[in-house]
């Protein structure tokens, strides 16, 4: 299964995206994989600032009866006609699982993805929040009636699934905690955003809508977007060490006179191009950093950057006992993590392997291509906003 070669764009449209303004907008194009024959399916979006656009994933769980979506995905008319068809093969919706407290970018999509599935039961994880003012879950669009929450009201499909939640731990202005579940009839371990698999190549998700890796492959904002495999690849390269590191070390940011002079060239006096504004160029080759990202992963799985300096910097101790939880569990032969590549091929030995590495190897640096997320958390703890104190 795959994107439907006929889906318009009304039926990508996503009115919602004013609430969370990132690329592609009010299109969202969606993929469609089976990950697991008749047990497990992907249903990837993009989503970005400036291009910057990773793949952000739905999985979509066979259980009895029916199908549970975990970490639901912007609930576009292609994607609702693509369930529609699972539904009539498995049977409905039963549940949505929103796994995480924090992560906006799951939490958006559910309330339409509710109303879409009326009968479905809706699962959040405790402690959900939202900035600038905390408002009761009803209000922000879930149904009062079928919203449960994951622990203090039990969990879904409990004899099929098995879960662990991952925190809480305290950020300041709201929680981090994330929901992992195994399911037992496929081996594989759902993830929200705990770990990832950066994919080596660009995700066939992109095939849709080359736009984001060619706009990054280039060096200079006057060079035309440019569709070949190399500039594909390298622009994967790019978006990738964006994505995880906000700042990489080879990234300089070029004067304002340079940015503006290479402006409105011809070739690049259009949207698609931000009109030949590109406020980056590369000191040193962001293959060789994409290679040293790569080689920080034990068998493909990483904690995120991003997410290790930012949400994790005092939390080692949490995360190494979560790993080592998880590798009790019997039966797990895949990791599925809404971001990035999926299926991992995963086992007990690789999560006790990987609690291992993270105890031993400096976590959370602060140099190199750490360094500009380093300052800023370091910040956040200066200002108050987030805690100082390691969290055990």
């Amino acid at each position: 299964m795959e994107a439907s070669p006929d889906s318009s764009p009304a039926d990508q449209r996503w009115p919602w995206w004013p609430l969370l303004p990132l690329y592609p907008y009010g299109r969202k194009r969606t993929l469609v994989r089976e990950l697991i024959p008749d047990q497990l399916w992907s249903f990837e979006q993009l989503q970005g600032v400036f291009y910057v656009a990773v793949p952000i994933r739905m999985t979509v769980v066979r259980v009895r009866g029916g199908l549970m979506l975990y970490a639901s995905a912007a609930p576009t008319g292609e994607v609702r006609r693509a369930l529609r068809d699972l539904e009539a093969r498995f049977g409905p919706v039963q549940s949505i699982v929103l796994p995480t407290a924090s992560g906006l970018e799951h939490k958006l999509p559910v309330p339409p993805l509710a109303r879409a599935f009326p009968k479905a039961q809706v699962w959040v994880t405790p402690g959900q929040w939202s900035f600038p003012l905390s408002l009761p879950l009803p209000w922000l669009g879930f149904p009062a009636k079928r919203t449960r929450v994951l622990g203090e009201d039990g969990f879904p499909h409990g004899d099929e699934l098995q879960w662990s939640s991952l925190g809480p731990l305290d950020l300041g202005l709201g929680r981090f905690q994330e929901f992992a579940c195994l399911h037992k009839a496929s081996g594989a371990l759902l993830m929200t955003d705990a770990l990832v698999a950066i994919n080596q190549e660009p995700p066939e998700l992109f095939d849709l809508d080359p736009t984001p890796l060619l706009f990054h492959a280039r060096d200079r904002g006057d060079q035309p977007l440019i569709d070949t495999p190399e500039q594909r690849q390298k622009g994967w390269e790019r978006l990738a060490l964006f994505a995880s590191f906000l700042r990489p070390e080879a990234l300089e940011v070029p004067p304002l006179s340079g940015l503006l002079a290479r402006a409105w060239r011809p070739g690049c006096r259009d949207p698609r191009s931000y009109f030949g504004i590109y406020p980056f160029q590369w000191a040193s080759s962001s293959t060789a950093a994409f290679a040293a990202l790569q080689a920080q992963a034990v068998d493909r799985l990483l904690v995120a950057p991003v997410l290790e300096r930012l949400v994790f910097p005092r939390a080692r101790p949490v995360v190494v006992r979560w790993l080592r939880e998880l590798s009790r569990w019997e039966g797990v032969r895949w990791i599925v993590p809404a971001h990035y590549d999926a299926p991992i091929p995963c086992s007990p030995e690789l999560l006790g392997r990987l609690a291992h590495a993270f105890e031993q190897r400096p976590w959370a640096p602060e140099d190199g291509n750490w360094e500009y997320l380093a300052n800023l958390d370091q910040l956040l703890v200066r200002t108050g906003v987030v805690p100082s104190e390691p969290l055990e």
